[in-house]
């Protein structure tokens, strides 16, 4: 092993930067995807053996993903401002089926976390980095790659920035770069919070009820929260001071213990009386 390395890594450490790797990456697939060389309908007679044409495959089509995650983080928060559900009133034996997709999916990312020799916080972060990704850097690789391909309209990318020997490793980590990547993740952060906060008001409005449908509905807005975390975390937090994470999330507490105080309106009498419409002016 030499002391001085034989090469430096150019890896990006903001979030940025980092999304418009992925999303040169992404575009590439796009492209491939969308062209004669793609690998779905290339390579027939013999030329590209199965295995290796549906690893391809997986490759190239991967970008297209991020149209029904896009509609998969939405949902909940539709449902909870709506009042809707994301799925009908379903049987015990369709419920039997859901929940065995959803543990095989876990099941699943056990034996690739086996595999690959990586801990479950490593493959919880690319989790949420698949999900922030997604919703953002995939989204666009798939309209640009259609402009591309179709329209003709190119795109110009920046390229992604190395640090130099005179810089220190770590002089752009907290540096923030403002891009249109930020905006999906963003937005999606803001109607899933309101959301929380929506259906918490109506379950409270509504009475004790409607307590155990809102439970369902806010483990699917919770969990793309969950997901999402990181990226308000690194969006708004900041050093040497209160990372703004934690304002939201007491903005977000102290409303839906407002709501609960003025359901409940301790201070004020409940007495119940006579139908004003039955006795009218004597009442």
């Amino acid at each position: 092993m030499p002391q001085r390395p034989a090469f430096k890594g150019s890896a990006p450490i903001n979030l940025s930067d980092r999304l418009n790797q992925v999303l040169r990456w992404a575009l590439g697939s796009v492209e491939i995807l969308l062209s004669r060389h793609c690998p779905i309908w290339y390579g027939y007679g013999g030329r590209l053996k199965w295995l290796e044409r549906f690893a391809y495959v997986n490759t190239t089509i991967y970008p297209v993903t991020a149209i029904p995650l896009l509609a998969y983080c939405t949902l909940p928060a539709v449902c909870l401002l709506t009042g809707k559900f994301i799925i009908p009133q379903i049987s015990n034996f369709a419920s039997i089926w859901f929940i065995s997709l959803f543990l095989s999916i876990f099941a699943t990312g056990i034996l690739e976390m086996r595999w690959s020799g990586v801990g479950i916080d490593e493959w919880w972060r690319n989790e949420q980095f698949w999900v922030i990704g997604g919703v953002s850097a995939h989204l666009f690789a798939v309209f640009q790659g259609l402009l591309k391909v179709l329209a003709g309209i190119d795109t110009n990318f920046t390229v992604t920035s190395k640090a130099s020997d005179e810089d220190g490793d770590f002089t752009e980590l907290y540096m923030f770069k403002w891009t249109t990547l930020l905006i999906p993740p963003t937005t999606l952060l803001i109607i899933n919070l309101v959301g929380v906060v929506a259906g918490v008001s109506y379950a409270i409005n509504s009475g004790y009820q409607s307590w155990g449908p809102l439970f369902g509905k806010l483990f699917f807005a919770f969990w793309v929260i969950v997901h999402l975390y990181p990226f308000l975390k690194g969006l708004m937090g900041r050093q040497n001071r209160t990372p703004t994470i934690v304002v939201v999330w007491a903005i977000l507490l102290a409303s839906i213990f407002s709501l609960l105080w003025v359901r409940i309106d301790p201070f004020t009498t409940q007495v119940t009386g006579p139908d004003v419409q039955q006795c009218g002016i004597n009442c």
